[in-house]
């Protein structure tokens, strides 16, 4: 899943231009620590508009929460990092932002009428069957956004709609026609569908030594991290009740309820103290941070070892990630939580990454092998058997035909069919995405007469597609953009 999404990562950005209130109920992930330039509050400018780090923070959660809904709760900031999400986040907003530089160009403005008017439309504020300006703040308040600023977002997302309203995507009768036809060509073929299934593989220490050989530096050792380190435990104290009313009194907002509104003292004592306690708990791994690197610890601190790599791991990946970019010359780690606790790593010795033994990497060597093999085999059998094969014979197919090919799922059947559609050879074999390959003979071909009624949908939303990608490349050009974020 990981793999196929990052082939096609492009066409999951979703165009900010079509989302009205898609980042309400996205909630809020932080995105990283990066590098900014002087420019006070943007990360980038396009032709004349600024980008915010607001802006940027907020889209980078919306398409969290969109990849953890598609990922059912199984993503991760690992996968996030390896998905480009900051890119694509940033990506989005100058897609946003070279749109509303050509909305200026044509002194285009969204009323505050038209603002309420969208408002009124939007379901998340409804209340009874109608908006609710109470359940419009909640909404708002619980994904920690003001009114102004989704007002300011919502402007310019009708802005965008507004602006592209003026270049209208339309389809004509020959257009129609042409894919009508296309999607009427019909084939009989005669074939037989091959698999791994039917490929055996003997294997043999001496057949997988030579595979070993032939690519030994793809079997790596990990690389390996010795460090000494410390361990802060939270910290748990009593304190006066003027300590937890002062604290309440200067951070007050911290400490609100489901319904958004601030907590009463008395409601709010436990969560006071609970933020004292961390408190102190991140002045003490600070100050510990501070005397390990100066070598002035106490004699009661407790110095840890261990050795971490990718395959042994006792902490997170972020602590793994911290180790790789350190050097002996600033060895020491500032203070990580992980679960409430703090650490503080220095780092030791680094133990290079090297091929592996065959005996080591011979559990990872058998499988590639196999698959490998079966592959080479699979290809030779369609050779083989390519002019003399007989098969099933199939009715008649076009490419709307998803579901008429035994042996083959859908998914399948779609693959196999858009391929044969682009051959030209009448007897031949298709490799499918799966790695299966289909043999086949077009034993008679003609032209149905069936009326597609979603023809002028499909050209609209292709040419759509195709004008989309050809007016953000244009404004590319047009409007330059200036990105002052550093480490995306």
């Amino acid at each position: 899943m990981i793999t196929w999404m990052q082939r096609h990562k492009k066409w999951l950005i979703i165009t900010i231009w079509i989302s009205t209130i898609a980042f309400v109920g996205a909630g809020f992930v932080g995105w990283g620590q990066y590098s900014y330039g002087n420019k006070a509050g943007a990360v980038a400018k396009v032709g004349d508009v600024e980008i915010s780090k607001g802006e940027l923070q907020k889209t980078y959660s919306r398409l969290y929460a969109q990849y953890n809904q598609m990922f059912q709760g199984n993503f991760d900031k690992e996968k996030a990092k390896k998905f480009g999400l900051s890119k694509q986040a940033l990506q989005q907003l100058e897609q946003q932002a070279l749109l509303i530089n050509l909305a200026h160009s044509y002194d285009l403005i969204v009323t505050d009428k038209e603002i309420i008017q969208s408002l009124k439309q939007q379901k998340a504020f409804f209340k009874n069957g109608k908006f609710n300006k109470e359940t419009y703040k909640l909404v708002l308040s619980q994904n920690r956004l003001t009114t102004k600023e989704y007002e300011t977002q919502l402007r310019k997302e009708l802005l965008i709609q507004k602006t592209l309203k003026l270049l209208p995507v339309k389809t004509s009768k020959n257009e129609d026609n042409i894919l009508n036809t296309i999607l009427n060509i019909a084939d009989k073929i005669n074939y037989k569908v091959l698999s791994f299934n039917d490929i055996k593989v003997s294997v043999t220490d001496k057949k997988l030594k030579k595979f070993w050989e032939s690519q030994k530096d793809n079997f790596m050792t990990h690389v390996i991290y010795k460090v000494n380190f410390i361990r802060i435990a939270p910290i748990s104290q009593t304190f006066s009740d003027a300590e937890i009313t002062k604290h309440y009194k200067e951070n007050r907002t911290h400490f609100k309820g489901n319904d958004g509104k601030i907590l009463t003292l008395e409601a709010a004592k436990k969560k006071v103290i609970n933020e004292l306690d961390a408190k102190i708990t991140k002045n003490k791994a600070l100050r510990t941070y501070i005397a390990f690197k100066k070598n002035k610890l106490s004699d009661k601190t407790t110095i840890n070892h261990a050795e971490i790599s990718k395959s042994h791991n006792p902490f997170n990946t972020q602590i793994l990630e911290t180790l790789s970019k350190l050097a002996f010359t600033k060895p020491f780690t500032k203070p990580v939580q992980i679960n409430g606790v703090y650490y503080i790593f220095e780092l030791t010795k680094i133990i290079p990454s090297k091929p592996k033994s065959f005996q080591e990497a011979k559990a990872e060597v058998l499988p590639l092998f196999i698959t490998q093999t079966k592959k080479e085999k699979l290809m030779k059998l369609a050779n083989d058997s390519v002019n003399t094969f007989i098969g099933k014979t199939s009715n008649f197919l076009t490419v709307t035909s998803a579901d008429k090919l035994e042996n083959l799922n859908k998914q399948e059947t779609v693959n196999f069919l858009q391929k044969l559609l682009m051959s030209d050879k009448k007897r031949s074999f298709i490799s499918l995405n799966n790695g299966k390959i289909v043999l086949y003979n077009i034993l008679e071909q003609k032209l149905l007469t069936n009326k597609n009624s979603n023809v002028s949908d499909t050209i609209a939303k292709l040419k759509s597609t195709m004008f989309s990608e050809g007016l953000i490349k244009t404004l590319q050009n047009k409007y330059q953009t200036e990105i002052y974020i550093q480490g995306l």
